[in-house]
């Protein structure tokens, strides 16, 4: 029996018939990408709220305020890690996310900072990341209310009013991003995904989309003011 009897795959037809069906989901593919800008351009629109306490972060440089990491950026990008205090190993589905992630040298140029925290003790998540040779920044929150504050490890009984705007379904660690931007040394929480809404932020270009700046870039609808440079330029 041959592999076409044998193996589940696609219809098979002539160019002009495989065209006749490409060419309308090609439409519909450019109106995804023109709702994603629309939606894009909306979260750029988002008001911002203060950090009004203050966080302290164990990293190999030693203890850090969130302050800190921007690192002299406007903008600090956070991903919440699934690794808790109690966890015996990392969450796949993270590891996997990081992996992934590869380089982040645009972010920077952007005036965009971005690390990975999980609330497990910093010597478990530096020797799990030498193991995976990643360079990405990796701290920890152990100890604080940082996780709490952002609906990344989740307990009825502590979470925030205010922040539970997604149900709590569970208790435990969730992944998710967090985006924060800095006037001076004052902070200010602009944006949170969690679970799956993070499944498509491999790249860069889509992690600046989370943020008030979006890619700076001339084709985006930016409010007046906006830092933007040529797309291709």
């Amino acid at each position: 029996m041959s592999e076409m009897a044998e193996v589940a795959h696609p219809a098979v037809v002539s160019r002009e018939e495989w065209l006749a069906q490409r060419l309308p989901l090609l439409a519909e593919e450019k109106e995804l990408t023109r709702l994603m800008d629309r939606v894009n351009a909306k979260r750029r629109r988002l008001p911002m709220v203060r950090v009004e306490k203050e966080y302290v972060f164990d990293t190999p440089e030693g203890k850090k305020s969130l302050l800190d990491l921007f690192d002299g950026k406007r903008q600090l990008i956070v991903y919440h890690f699934m690794y808790g205090p109690d966890d015996e190993k990392p969450c796949d589905g993270c590891e996997g996310l990081v992996d992934e992630i590869g380089g982040i040298a645009p972010l920077a140029k952007r005036d965009t900072a971005f690390t990975l925290i999980s609330r497990g003790p910093l010597a478990r998540l530096e020797k799990f990341k030498a193991e995976k040779g990643w360079k990405l920044p990796w701290i920890s929150s152990f100890g604080s209310d940082f996780n709490y504050d952002f609906h990344v490890t989740l307990d009825p009984a502590v979470t925030p009013a205010e922040y539970n705007y997604k149900p709590v379904t569970y208790t435990g660690e969730m992944p998710g991003f967090s985006v924060f931007f800095r006037l001076g040394d004052e902070i200010f929480h602009t944006y949170s995904r969690f679970a799956r809404g993070g499944e498509g932020i491999t790249d860069t270009y889509y992690m600046l989309d989370l943020t008030p700046y979006g890619r700076q870039e001339d084709f985006e609808d930016s409010p007046d003011g906006w830092p933007q440079k040529p797309t291709y330029g």
